[in-house]
């Protein structure tokens, strides 16, 4: 009796320790369960057939809940407006001629355009087009296969109801403008002078992603050794954020049978989304025994 008692707390203790990308909400009066899955954009959707119960509980939910619901064209509109720079500002203005030139250079060999066509554009879309090359040039990076809308095209053809936690104005500032401009022009610049190190963090994170481990991705974004366009402040105003969602979350929790679909650099880590949701009373648990080996 013993024995079996032993190999009992030895499943479960083997159980809690294991890599996992899908939980199970519930408590605070919740009607039903719901559940949040993480993601990571650079990862085929081929992946989700690795992850345990996920189309299970998709299946069960109603609603659907991610940063910003992509389904809405008019906000994607509005979005490609914003980045653009006033026409009081002058990109030139902020780099020497040689730094200029850098930049010209690297966006022509790898985005087929020079700053003569984007140089009215704000540095952190510049920056956020030449990091989409590099993954797909180096991390294979597919939009069309990517895992990290696929959950909200599927609602759409299902006619569920897909719900943005930003609203047009807070994801146009998360985009463009939570940094200052002269940060956005130092950032592009580093971006495009040192590739290797955004390649290198997201290639480390992706790893991390399809081990399951949330709260390593956590630290090695948190980390003040970080030098890339991710960076430890970037963290501190989405650990700020998480706090908002959940307050945001409540209602739809409330209600239940919701999958929430977030990226895995904001679920992972003491201060990430995940724990913000046990501070406030939620019971948050492994919807699945962990993940199959990757299939990359």
């Amino acid at each position: 009796m013993k024995r079996l008692i032993y190999i009992l707390i030895l499943l479960l203790y083997i159980e809690s320790i294991q890599a996992q990308l899908l939980y199970e909400i519930s408590g605070r009066s919740a009607k039903q369960k719901s559940y949040i899955l993480a993601t990571n954009k650079l990862v085929d959707m081929q992946f989700l057939d690795t992850i345990p119960n996920v189309f299970r509980c998709f299946n069960k939910c109603n609603k659907v809940l991610t940063e910003f619901a992509m389904q809405d064209y008019e906000a994607i509109a509005a979005l490609r407006q914003v980045a653009l720079l006033p026409d009081s500002i002058k990109l030139s203005d902020f780099y020497s001629e040689s730094e200029y030139k850098v930049i010209d250079d690297a966006l022509r060999i790898n985005l087929g355009l020079g700053l003569d066509k984007l140089c009215r554009m704000k540095p952190s879309y510049l920056t956020e087009m030449f990091r989409a090359e590099l993954m797909k040039q180096w991390l294979h990076y597919d939009e069309q296969r990517s895992m990290e809308n696929f959950f909200e095209s599927v609602a759409a053809e299902r006619n569920i109801p897909v719900y943005g936690l930003d609203n047009v104005g807070e994801t146009m500032y998360m985009l463009f403008d939570r940094e200052p401009f002269h940060w956005q022009c130092q950032e592009l610049l580093k971006v495009i002078e040192y590739p290797e190190n955004e390649v290198k963090q997201e290639r480390t994170i992706k790893a991390m992603y399809t081990d399951g481990r949330l709260a390593d991705i956590a630290y090695q974004v948190e980390g003040p050794d970080n030098k890339t366009s991710i960076s430890f402040s970037d963290y501190k105003v989405y650990c700020q954020r998480n706090q908002q969602w959940v307050k945001r979350l409540q209602p739809y929790l409330l209600e239940g049978e919701c999958f929430i679909t977030l990226n895995a650099i904001y679920l992972g880590g003491e201060k990430g989304l995940l724990q913000q949701l046990r501070a406030a009373g939620y019971r948050v648990r492994p919807a699945n025994r962990g993940i199959k080996k990757s299939i990359n």
